[in-house]
């Protein structure tokens, strides 16, 4: 059965899959956050799997525009990969869009995200975790808000909320109902009570994954589909369902 998270407090859940989609909006999560690549922090998932992953949920899809890992400097052919990933993120019918272009100094990159955003739109817009790595986050904040931004994902620029909690707290207090600042990173059952209570956000971003076993009986244990730095062949990430539904109750 579905449970419903509180009207006042939204999770949004970060997955790279339809089934793990389909689990997440089962256990009462309010929206998605539809990747590739998450070992790498996640890049833009393929049109095929934005398309299957609209059709099977209703609740709200978003869609990381990232072009590859690394840094949020991008050249000239990855910024052309980015705008047409908007394109076809919107003709697929997703509500938002997640992103986020620095410059080399760590600054916000305000010609940039602007057209993006404007190419964007009707859809919702996110800046990303290159939050995280800017210079000066209260001078980032107030250039993300003028940019016209919906909300800002963050850390509050450490390893994890809990580490980044103070910071969280001051941005969200700045931001007042300016624009949403959503804390993501390291996010657990047994942590998101403390998290609320000490940030007191509207919104949180949550990863939360299981280890499943593969299905197949034949297994070659001399044959990588990665470098030498890699998951395991036979074991599959999902979304763990429970997880989110403790989470979805605990900030009833």
């Amino acid at each position: 059965m579905k449970q419903e998270c509180t009207e006042t407090v939204k999770i949004e859940v970060c997955l790279d899959s339809v089934e793990s989609a389909l689990r997440a909006r089962d256990a009462g999560a309010d929206r998605v956050e539809l990747c590739d690549n998450l070992f790498e922090g996640g890049t833009t998932p393929s049109v095929g799997s934005i398309r299957v992953t609209r059709r099977a949920v209703e609740i709200g899809l978003q869609v990381i525009i990232r072009p590859r890992g690394g840094d949020f400097l991008y050249s000239s052919r990855e910024f052309e990969v980015m705008r047409e990933d908007i394109r076809v993120a919107r003709e697929e019918g997703a509500d938002g869009v997640v992103l986020g272009i620095l410059t080399d100094q760590g600054e916000v990159d305000r010609e940039r995200n602007a057209e993006l955003l404007e190419l964007a739109r009707p859809m919702n817009v996110t800046f990303h975790r290159a939050f995280d790595m800017v210079r000066d986050p209260f001078a980032a904040l107030e250039e993300i808000i003028a940019l016209g931004f919906d909300r800002i994902l963050s850390s509050g620029q450490e390893a994890s909320v809990l580490e980044g909690a103070l910071r969280l707290r001051e941005l969200v207090e700045r931001a007042g109902d300016r624009i949403i600042i959503m804390p993501g990173a390291g996010i657990t059952p047994r942590n998101i009570g403390v998290v609320s209570e000490m940030i007191g956000a509207r919104e949180y971003h949550v990863a939360a994954n299981l280890q499943e076993e593969s299905s197949m009986r034949y297994r070659p244990d001399h044959v990588f589909m990665g470098g030498q730095l890699r998951q395991p062949e036979f074991i599959r990430s999902l979304t763990d369902q429970g997880q989110v539904s403790q989470m979805c109750e605990r900030l009833r």
